[in-house]
C-alpha cells in the first residue's frame, strides 16, 4: 500500500491566504519547502481521501492522474475538505478520462453540497460519470479492491464528520484528521471489525500545544493518549507508522520543527509530497 499525503494543511493554509503575519510572511519567503496546501490523502493511485480546492495543483505538481481515481472519501463538506465545484470539468469537452465513473463517499451533508455547488454548470454528460453514495459512521463498505471502514469523527455538531480505515491486501491505513478525540466505540468497532492498522495519519492542528480531547482538533499531547487507546486495544502494534499533519499556521509549523517534534515522540511528519510505502 502506497500512501501519499498531498496537503498537510489545515484550512487556512500555509502560509494562511489572508495572513501577514511574521511566520506566514516567512514561507512565503523560503518558497515551496515550507508551503502546507489542504489536507488531502492518495492511496494507490486510486483511492482519494477529501477533495480541497488545490486538488488541481496536487495533480499536475504531483504527477496524480485524477481520471483514474476510483473514489474519493470524504470525511466531511467544509470547503477545504470538499472542493465539489470542480466535478462539472470530469468529462464532456472538459476531459479525456481514465476511468469513466467515479464514486463519491459521504455523509448526508456532503450529498447536499455536491448538489448546491453543480446544480449550475453541471452537464447532463457529466453527471451520469459522478456515481453519489451516503454512508454513515460504523458503516463497513468495499470499493476498488479495498475494504473501507467510516468512523465517526468529533468536529462538529452539523454533520457526521467521519474518519476512515482503508485496508487493501492485508495492509491497513488509519485516516484521523479532522477530530478531537477517537471515540472509545470507534476503536471497539475497529477491533471487531479486524481492522489492524499499518499506518496513521493523525489531526495534529495544534501543533505542540494541546487541544484537549473535547475539542475539533488535536495537538501531540492529545495524539498521544490516541495512539495509546489504538495500540492498548491492539488496532495498531509497535511497528506501526504513526504520521502527524494537518498543521495550523498558528502552530508556525516550519518543516524542521515539526521533524523534530515527531521524532522526539516516535512519528514522522508529514510534509506535502511525502509517501509512505508498507
Amino acid at each position: 500500500m502506497k500512501i501519499k499525503f498531498l496537503g498537510t494543511g489545515a484550512a487556512e493554509g500555509v502560509p494562511a491566504m489572508f495572513c501577514t503575519c511574521a511566520f506566514c510572511n516567512s514561507v512565503r519567503a523560503a518558497g515551496m519547502s515550507e508551503v502546507r496546501t489542504r489536507s488531502q490523502v492518495l492511496i494507490d493511485d486510486d483511492i482519494l481521501i477529501d477533495f480541497p480546492p488545490e486538488a488541481y495543483y496536487h495533480a499536475f505538481a504531483m504527477g496524480v492522474d485524477l481520471s483514474s481515481v476510483a473514489a474519493v472519501l470524504v470525511t466531511h463538506s467544509h470547503m477545504d475538505h470538499f472542493y465539489a465545484h470542480d466535478f462539472i470539468l470530469r468529462g464532456y469537452k472538459y476531459a479525456e478520462l481514465s476511468r469513466n465513473t467515479l464514486d463519491i463517499f459521504g455523509n448526508a451533508e456532503v450529498l447536499c453540497v455536491f448538489s448546491e455547488c453543480t446544480r449550475r454548470e453541471m452537464k447532463p454528460q457529466v453527471a451520469p460519470l459522478i456515481r453519489l453514495n451516503e454512508i454513515k459512521p460504523f458503516q463497513e463498505f468495499f470499493v476498488a479492491d479495498c475494504r473501507v471502514i467510516a468512523l465517526p469523527a468529533e468536529h462538529t455538531a452539523a454533520e457526521d464528520a467521519l474518519l476512515f480505515y482503508v485496508e487493501r491486501r492485508g495492509r491497513g491505513y488509519l485516516h484521523l484528521h479532522d477530530t478531537g478525540n477517537l471515540r472509545g466505540e470507534a476503536v471497539e468497532f475497529l477491533l471487531k471489525l479486524g481492522a489492524r492498522a499499518d499506518v496513521v495519519a493523525y489531526d495534529c492542528t495544534f501543533g505542540a500545544r494541546a487541544g484537549g480531547l473535547s475539542a475539533r482538533h488535536m495537538g501531540l499531547p492529545d495524539v498521544l493518549c490516541v495512539r495509546s487507546a489504538l495500540e492498548n486495544a491492539g488496532v495498531i502494534g509497535r511497528d506501526a507508522v504513526n504520521v502527524l499533519t494537518h498543521f495550523s499556521h498558528n502552530c508556525r509549523p516550519y518543516r524542521a520543527d515539526m521533524d523534530k517534534l515527531a521524532a522526539d515522540s516516535g512519528f514522522v511528519a508529514a510534509h506535502d509530497g511525502l509517501t509512505i510505502t508498507v
